[in-house]
Parts: structure tokens; sequence; C-alpha cells
């Protein structure tokens, strides 16, 4: 590009000279295309061709360290309270009452991510997500130019299209390749600070962590929400179970249902996983069920929320409120057996 079409850009921008702006923007992808990178030629055309400047979606692909995420229909697995939350947030975005900054924490597993996903499709935007393996490098000072240039992207985007996912965000701002260095620390962590505060005020940045008490209070308050994801009660996650019982079943041949054991298993269990390894530990045990038996894949569910040992004690499982029918499927070990064991 001449020096001369940078210097009537900026002249005409100054101007407010709209026309001349788009003409000499033309001119410019004009000379691209002559020079054959017809791809920078098109996105220039694409910008000036609207009202707003704003990069088309098909140019995401060239984005660094933004990437689109695909969408899905997935049901939201939240007790109400959360999910009334995350409705909270398609509401306050859709009436611009300057919730645009959202900040949610809480275990792995609890639903997180898959928020974020209904949120942006429930706002029917674009879902973009920041590629931190590309922001974070060893050489001095460089993760924090990455930053800067990833923002960069980020403003070039229509604020109303997108939704902006920093996923995991505890991964840049807490520095973890340079902790024995601190000064590349701060200055991550403040180039961080200072793009965020600079950024385009009308674009949704959604985050996420489980590592929150680990936070600097001077980033906690660029947000403006914070909404905490670890409000399971057992109650929750056991209707949670149910639906995910439900739904696989309906696709497994031979296997039938016991409500009631399967709630037994859950209530003596310590500490029942949150959602995404609930969902893992059920569509397991039923994948690799024996098609034979029946209730083979509550006894699978057993063994794996127990610490995985197949070495079951019948007098510990009679203790825990087991019947003898319930030992039975749970040890493989036949009633007549169970019942003169357990009299011994």
């Amino acid at each position: 590009m001449k020096k001369q079409s940078v210097i009537n850009l900026v002249k005409y921008y100054a101007e407010k000279n709209d026309e001349a702006f788009r003409a000499e923007v033309a001119e410019i992808a004009k000379e691209f295309d002559q020079s054959g990178d017809s791809a920078i030629s098109e996105y220039l055309m694409d910008i000036i061709s609207t009202t707003n400047y704003y990069v088309p979606q098909y140019v995401y692909k060239n984005f660094q360290y933004l990437r689109k995420i695909e969408l899905s229909n997935k049901p939201l697995l939240l007790p109400e309270e959360i999910k009334d939350d995350v409705l909270g947030i398609v509401r306050a975005v859709n009436k611009k009452m300057g919730i645009n900054k959202v900040l949610l924490y809480g275990a792995p597993g609890t639903g997180k991510t898959e928020s974020v996903y209904q949120i942006a499709r429930l706002l029917e935007r674009d879902l973009l997500t920041v590629n931190f393996e590309q922001l974070v490098d060893s050489k001095l000072g460089q993760t924090a130019k990455n930053i800067s240039m990833m923002f960069d992207e980020i403003n070039r985007v229509q604020a109303h299209r997108v939704v902006v996912l920093f996923d995991e965000i505890d991964s840049i701002v807490l520095d973890r390749i340079n902790n024995n260095d601190l000064r590349e620390m701060g200055r991550v962590t403040s180039t961080f600070l200072r793009e965020l505060d600079a950024l385009n005020s009308d674009i949704v940045i959604i985050a996420t962590t489980n590592l929150i008490k680990s936070f600097d209070k001077a980033l906690l308050r660029r947000f403006d929400t914070i909404i905490s994801f670890d409000r399971y009660s057992k109650k929750d996650l056991i209707e949670i179970a149910d639906y995910i019982l439900q739904s696989n079943l309906n696709k497994a041949e031979g296997l039938k249902q016991d409500i009631r054991l399967f709630h037994k298993i859950l209530n003596n269990c310590e500490c029942i996983p949150y959602p995404g390894d609930l969902l893992q530990v059920i569509k397991t045990a039923i994948a690799f069920a024996d098609s034979e038996n029946e209730f083979d894949y509550l006894r699978r569910f057993y063994i794996e929320l127990n610490g995985g040992s197949k070495d079951l004690n019948i007098q510990n499982l009679q203790a825990q409120g087991y019947t003898t029918r319930e030992i039975e499927i749970l040890t493989k070990i036949p009633k007549s057996s169970v019942s003169r064991k357990l009299k011994v």
C-alpha cells in the first residue's frame, strides 16, 4: 500500500469525509487484488459495503487469536437458580443494560462453558473463543504484545453480532507459564487490564474460571457481574442424573430402568460428581453394560462412583441399606448365596 494512501485515509477520516474514505479503501482493495491478494481485497470491500465497519463472518478464519465455535441445541442441565441467572444475562444484553463483561466461576463440570454456548445461541450471535495457546510466548514481553493484538482482533468485530469467550481465563491472567518471572506476570496482567478497559463497551465478553480465589481484585472489578456455578444441591444433581439416565437408556437395548436402586446409589455417594463428569460416568456405564444383564449398568455405575474397585463387600452393602436383590445386581452374586453369607 502506498504512503499517499495512508495519508489519504487519515485525512478523510479526520475530515469525516465518508465518501472519499470509502473510495480510497476501494482503491487500496483494487491494488491488493491486482497483486494477487484477493482475500484482503474482498475483506476490505466487505467492510466498506456496510454502514458500520466490521469483520464479515467468513473472515473469522483469518484471525490468529480468535476462532468461531459451532453452537449446539443440547439441553442445559443446570439448577433453576443458576439457569435463571444465565437467562438474566441474555435479557440484560438484549435490553442493553450495561451487563457486557461477565465472569462465570465454579468447579470443572458445572456447566460454565456450555452455558456460554447457550447464551450465544439465545442471543443469535456468533461465538468466538480466544486461543490462549497462541497468546502465551516464552519470549520476554511477547505475551503482552500478543494480548494487545488479540484485543485488536476483538475490536474489529461488530459488537452486536458476537459473544467472545475467554474460557479458563486463569490460564493467561495467572500466567502459569512465566510464574518464575514476576515482572513478566505483572506486564501480562497489566496489559490485559488496560486492553479490557479500552475495549468497545458494547462487545459481550464472558470469561470462565475455577480459580477465582487466585484472581486479583483489580481484575474482578472489571466484570459487570460475577456468577457462581458452585450452587448444586444433592437434589439438583440427582434430578440431572435422572435426565441423563433416561435419555441414554432410551438409546440402549436390553437394559431396564430401576430408578429406586439408581437413587439409592446416588444417595449413598459421599460426593456426587458435577454434571460434566456425571454424564460421562452414566454414559460409560450404559455403553459398557452387558446387554444380556438388564441391570449391569447399575453395577458399573456403583463401582465407578465408589473408587473403581470391583471387590464389593456384601456386609457393607447391607449396612448401606441395599436389599438382597440389589446386592445381587451390584455384586453379580446370586441372591441365595448373598442370603447365606449375610446369615453367617
